[in-house]
């Protein structure tokens, strides 16, 4: 089958779990007054799919690899669109946080095993590149469409169909993967039956990626916070160890040998943290500072998307083979620090074109960034460990984007009501909140900027030209 075709399909499943995550942004207001959440227990429409999808990348990644990668999309992408159809008719507030719940795990899976199947099509650098960047350019397709058309089909349709839109979609995919896919047995469940491991590592992740989004609601600080906090991060020390002396590891710790993969992972936390609560509190700006609806939402932040889009397929390819992913990187980081600046002094009385748009176009930035941080973050992969390297790389992901929203969110809401407090009208506290938020943002992606140059910088030996892809940064 033609590879195209296969890459088109993990595009489609990339799309699918993309494109429903920025709709249910969209859509949540309509969910809590349809199903009488309170305002507490609306946000585990979020945090159950976080919670699954985070937890369990990296595991199924490397099951991937054992079972079979081909299988574990199938599963996955089949899990997906049959929570999406129990999502789509829930009445209650129990009901669809169970089905949210059952798409992460859906989504976990097919998502995990995405970029291994990717690398082991295209092994060439330069096709690799190619295909890397039609990959990115998905995702930032997923977000323009979802938002856009998530408020265009909650107010005309109703939030149940923002669900039930992925399943055509979901049996589309389903049929082409079993045709295109390359059939791949896996290198058997014995070469990395690491039980006390799996059951180390996703506790682990479970625990911290629940202890971040309650951040909100408990506080940063909190005995509760801490407490989790401390308990991930012994399950996660606790299964580092056993992955260093297990005979059968379930994450054999070379992938981390490599200095490309290890700073490219570190990078992607602090950036995404940042990039992700931007998308969250700019929506949150546009709605309760400008007075936007969600369709007028929707579209402000449409040339974001597409810029990012544009950028990922269009250029981000050619400059990565000709400059090298590290300059590609620095460079796309730049253009963020600079979005995070202006976004840190918009106005309570901000006008769109003047202060929204010039954001909304340095916002390409991130489409040079995702490329170039994918291309590093699997190029140590081998072909038995293509599943973990694109689970691990999906986890810190999802890492960053929980972290980033729990711990900005928290920061911009402390600020104001610290200003109302003090005095502050409601649309001027919002906005000195988003302003710190914002500020916060700017300087996780400085650090990103200083780690990429400093640690990615290519070895110089005599003799030798300095070397300009992924394939010379290991350590």
């Amino acid at each position: 089958m033609s590879r195209g075709l296969a890459l088109g399909v993990l595009a489609t499943g990339a799309l699918m779990t993309i494109l429903d995550g920025s709709i249910v942004t969209i859509a949540m207001p309509a969910i809590q007054r349809d199903l009488d959440f309170t305002p507490t227990s609306l946000s585990w429409v979020v945090n159950a799919y976080l919670i699954a999808f985070g937890s369990l990348l990296l595991l199924a990644g490397r099951l991937g690899d054992l079972l079979g990668r081909r299988a574990m999309f199938l599963a996955g992408t089949a899990l997906f669109t049959a929570a999406s159809a129990l999502a789509g008719v829930a009445g209650s507030p129990a009901v669809l946080v169970a089905a949210r719940f059952l798409q992460g795990v859906g989504s976990a899976a097919a998502t995990a095993v995405s970029l291994g199947i990717l690398v082991t099509l295209f092994p060439g650098t330069a096709e690799r590149a190619r295909a890397i960047a039609l990959f990115s350019f998905t995702g930032a397709a997923g977000a323009a469409i979802g938002q856009v058309a998530g408020g265009l089909i909650t107010d005309a349709f109703g939030w149940h169909w923002i669900f039930l839109i992925n399943l055509p979609i979901g049996l589309v995919t389903i049929a082409l993967a079993a045709r295109t896919l390359p059939a791949d047995r896996g290198i058997g469940l014995a070469a990395g039956a690491d039980v006390a491991g799996a059951l180390l590592v996703t506790a682990g992740l479970v625990t911290g990626i629940y202890a971040v989004v309650t951040i909100e609601r408990y506080g940063a600080t909190s005995a509760r916070t801490l407490g989790l906090g401390a308990l991930a991060v012994a399950l996660l020390a606790g299964f580092v160890l056993r992955q260093a002396t297990a005979r059968r590891p379930l994450m054999p710790l070379r992938i981390l040998r490599s200095r490309g993969v290890a700073v490219a992972n570190v990078v992607q936390v602090l950036t995404v943290a940042a990039t992700f609560a931007f998308q969250v509190l700019v929506t949150l700006y546009l709605q309760q500072v400008l007075g936007y609806d969600a369709t007028r939402t929707g579209l402000a932040l449409l040339p974001a998307a597409v810029t990012i889009g544009a950028v990922s397929l269009g250029v981000s390819a050619r400059l990565n083979g000709r400059f090298g992913e590290r300059a590609v990187l620095v460079a796309g980081l730049v253009l963020l620090v600079a979005m995070f600046a202006l976004l840190a002094r918009v106005p309570a009385d901000g006008s769109y074109l003047v202060d929204v748009l010039p954001v909304m176009l340095l916002a390409a930035g991130f489409g040079l960034v995702l490329p170039a941080l994918t291309a590093l973050g699997m190029s140590a992969a081998r072909a038995e460990d293509a599943g973990l390297a694109s689970g691990l790389f999906n986890t810190t992901q999802q890492l960053g984007m929980a972290l980033g929203v729990a711990v900005l969110s928290t920061l911009a809401a402390a600020r104001t009501t610290d200003r109302v407090a003090h005095g502050d009208d409601r649309v001027t506290a919002l906005t000195s909140g988003f302003h710190l938020a914002f500020a916060v943002g700017a300087g996780l992606v400085v650090v990103a900027v200083v780690l990429a140059y400093a640690l990615l910088r290519p070895r110089v030996t005599a003799g030798a030209a300095p070397a300009e892809n992924a394939d010379a940064l290991a350590a």
